[in-house]
């Protein structure tokens, strides 16, 4: 083991037991060896105890650590605090502009568990009333995280689209060519994309990315073709491999070289599939007997529901939050700031919510004829409750049940946790049913059909969260809620104005699930969901 590689361990060892609140001198002697032995370059290979002990700044203590970890490769109190610390939270150590007491602060007070956690946590600005904390030291922990995932290889649909616009832009004036397009699975709107991929009919040595600015090093290949072979270069680059294989099963009957791929796929004698359905999930037999759907468009929007504000954890007034959901030209807005439960995003106890209640009838009276819905998110409670009693409940026009908390459940129990919220009365919308953090946390496991099921016999529908880090429910179950006849809610999860544009990435993400305007909860006019809401309540 190298001088390095143990003062690396004994500065984690250091960096737990303060997480902990251990000892402080051992955890200031680990540190300051830690330190020390990062400086020198002496190998301390093959020392004995007694050699180890006579080094300057190492004591008989330290000395004893490091000879432990040279003979065996590993360090007991190491083993002793790791054991009691999750894998995240380890990780977390690595976040540059917070030390151990801040993760720990993080880990028992917003009960944030990893990287990834984190970074969402920032995103609903939790860190900005945190003691210690603040909007500055917010801003730092998000760009570091940032960096780190996206250093992995692998990134958000959202940090990759306007790059990747932006490229094509490039190519085309560099190039002079019109002939250059999105492809693979950026083309698809895939919700996790490997990299850039860019069909071009010109030559490869006019193509030059060296003045291009790629601000996340976001991997670029570009596929080069003659113009006579860019709808089928085009084609066969944006499908998925399931897609092209399904479509092996046909005969092509026609042009060599199609000018469009409309033209193609009438060659197989199919309707025209949209990139973003290129899966291999059905799509085929459904353009074989036109039946494929109009997908929806951001313009079948008419309102916003589940938003957040000052009253819990949102950066922006409501007053601010409804303006801007108008000035989109939106004609509803529904808040669900957190209920009293969620202490972690400063849940409204039952004053501010009668508080908001007054405002939202004050601002509506101002705003009409757009409408502020007054709704919640409430937390489902770890036996499936909703938070708050029946009277604070029913003053609700409609109710987004989420859960938030105690997320560590088997398929059995979680599961249970959903039917039960489903089944109360109260209950409008199932909020991110699985709880997923995207390239940062799991959901927790659920038995899908189960839940839709249950969704469809209350009469509840879903949301796709419209948060890029989220997009839950996958849009791979959106044909069976369609099947089983359930509105699906695009929501932003919106904590300050800027949020609401995040409609766009569920809008991506709801037609990869073949998402119609009429399958769409706020597809529907301010005069039908008003209905729809009033039905559900009776």
């Amino acid at each position: 083991m190298t001088t390095e590689e143990i003062a690396k361990k004994l500065n984690l060892t250091a960096q737990l037991q303060e997480l902990h609140g251990q000892n402080p001198f051992k955890v200031k002697a680990l540190t300051n060896a830690a330190f020390r032995l990062k400086k020198t370059e002496i190998s301390l290979e093959g020392k004995s105890l007694e050699e180890l002990t006579a080094m300057e700044g190492i004591g008989k203590g330290i000395a004893a650590k490091i000879f432990e970890l040279q003979t065996t490769g590993k360090l007991k109190e190491l083993e002793e605090v790791l054991s009691i610390t999750p894998l995240g939270v380890v990780e977390m150590l690595h976040i540059k502009g917070i030390g151990p007491k801040k993760v720990a602060q993080l880990w028992k007070e917003l009960e944030v568990e990893s990287p990834g956690e984190l970074l969402y946590a920032c995103n609903e600005n939790r860190l900005v009333e945190l003691k210690g904390f603040g909007e500055k030291t917010q801003a730092a922990v998000k760009k570091f995280i940032e960096f780190s995932m996206e250093s992995k290889g692998k990134f958000h649909y959202a940090a990759c689209e306007k790059t990747a616009l932006a490229l094509v832009e490039f190519l085309k004036k560099q190039t002079g060519s019109e002939f250059i397009s999105l492809s693979g699975d950026i083309r698809r709107k895939s919700i996790i994309i490997l990299g850039i991929e860019i069909v071009a009919a010109v030559p490869e040595k006019k193509i030059n990315l060296l003045n291009f600015e790629n601000p996340r090093n976001i991997p670029v290949h570009v596929h080069t073709c003659e113009e006579d072979e860019f709808a089928e270069v085009l084609f066969r680059t944006t499908a998925s491999p399931s897609h092209l294989k399904q479509l092996e099963t046909f005969s092509y009957r026609g042009e060599l070289h199609p000018e469009t791929e409309e033209e193609l796929y009438a060659g197989y004698e199919l309707d025209y599939i949209e990139p973003e359905l290129r899966e291999g999930r059905g799509e085929i037999m459904l353009a074989q007997h036109s039946k494929l759907p109009k997908l929806i468009e951001e313009t079948d929007l008419k309102g916003v529901l589940h938003n957040h504000s000052k009253y819990s954890d949102g950066m922006s007034s409501l007053s601010q939050m409804a303006e801007a959901c108008r000035t989109l030209g939106y004609s509803y807005f529904g808040i669900c700031d957190h209920s009293q439960s969620a202490f972690y995003a400063n849940g409204m106890k039952v004053y501010s919510v009668q508080e908001q209640q007054l405002e939202i009838d004050e601002l509506n009276k101002k705003m009409f004829p757009f409408k502020i819905f007054k709704g919640i998110e409430s937390d489902i409670l770890n036996n499936g409750s909703l938070d708050y009693e029946k009277e604070i409940l029913e003053t609700f026009d409609f109710v987004v049940a989420s859960v938030h908390s105690n997320l560590k459940m088997d398929k059995e129990k979680a599961t249970a946790r959903l039917l039960k919220a489903i089944e109360n009365p109260f209950t409008t919308i199932l909020g991110h049913p699985t709880g997923r953090l995207l390239l940062s946390r799991e959901g927790y496991p659920i038995d899908h059909k189960k839940i839709i099921d249950a969704c469809a016999a209350n009469g509840v529908a879903i949301e796709l969260n419209a948060h890029p880090y989220r997009l839950d429910i996958d849009w791979t179950w959106i044909p069976y809620c369609i099947e089983k006849g359930i509105m699906i809610s695009i929501n932003p999860d919106a904590h300050e104005t800027a949020g609401l544009l995040d409609l766009h990435w569920g809008i991506a993400a709801a037609r990869k699930g073949m998402l119609t305007k009429e399958t769409c909860l706020n597809a529907m006019s301010l005069e039908e969901i008003t209905k729809w809401f009033g039905a559900k309540k009776k």
